[in-house]
């Protein structure tokens, strides 16, 4: 079922959860500039296991409200928070990829892992988003021509092949963010670092990261491999930046083993 819950007064977010009665419940945060949508792959298999998935839209992007500010790690960390509080979950396991996995990561640090038992990192954007140059090229695409920038997203997103029809879904869902929420993000990716919270996080976590990704490098999930204890790594060898869709069999599986 959908719902939406208030995070500040105006801004609400949009709350996507399947199978609320489950044994265990698996909180995932989207990547840029995506939606809880980009894990159809597993809402449409977990819940049978037994799981409670939840997905939350971010602030400015897919359902939710889409204010002029709050685009920052520790705010959406905070939404993220409010979240976990009014829904008083606890013992779950929390789910980012990519700039997702960025937020999970500043959650766990600035509010302790507030209720997170396991935490599961899918091609992080950390301890480093975007490069400069990346992200400046990024940010002229998305104040003139978001479309355009959103297929060059898509042309650097996956390693396997992908259909014309799976590409327009992903690029549809895309566009449903606004357009300044969108370049925001890309400021914080190349403004944000996340090297001082990696040492705070004190729950077992698995790293995921396609061993061909184009957006974030695989040296990166080996370097958070190192600073955050009680890490393992699993390298995905036939997946680019979407291994939650290019080997979702594999990573299902994996999610479920690691929750149990």
């Amino acid at each position: 079922m959908g719902y939406y819950v208030t995070v500040e007064s105006g801004v609400n977010l949009y709350i996507e959860d399947i199978n609320p009665m489950g044994r265990k419940a698996i909180v995932f945060l989207h990547g840029w500039p995506l939606s809880h949508k980009q894990f159809e792959y597993q809402f449409d298999v977990l819940p049978f296991m037994g799981y409670r998935c939840i997905g939350i839209d971010w602030r400015g992007f897919g359902k939710s409200d889409k204010p002029m500010s709050g685009y920052n790690f520790d705010q959406l960390a905070d939404d993220l928070c409010t979240v976990v509080k009014v829904l008083q979950l606890d013992n779950f396991t929390l789910v980012g990829h990519s700039t997702g996995g960025a937020i999970a990561i500043r959650y766990m640090s600035r509010h302790n892992g507030c209720g997170v038992s396991k935490l599961v990192l899918i091609a992080a954007a950390a301890p480093i988003g975007f490069t400069t140059e990346t992200a400046n090229q990024f940010l002229t695409q998305a104040l003139n021509d978001r479309p355009k920038m959103m297929r060059e997203v898509i042309d650097h997103f996956f390693f396997q092949y992908i259909t014309c029809s799976f590409s327009e879904w992903f690029f549809q869902m895309g566009l449903e963010a606004a357009g300044w929420s969108t370049a925001a993000i890309i400021q914080t990716l190349r403004d944000e670092q996340l090297f001082a919270d990696l040492p705070k996080i004190n729950v077992p976590t698995l790293i995921v990261h396609g061993v061909h990704d184009k957006v974030i490098p695989f040296a990166q999930a080996q370097e958070l491999n190192q600073q955050i204890k009680n890490s393992q790594l699993v390298p995905f060898h036939y997946s680019g930046h979407g291994c939650f869709w290019e080997e979702r069999d594999k990573f299902n599986l994996l999610l479920r083993d690691f929750i149990g």
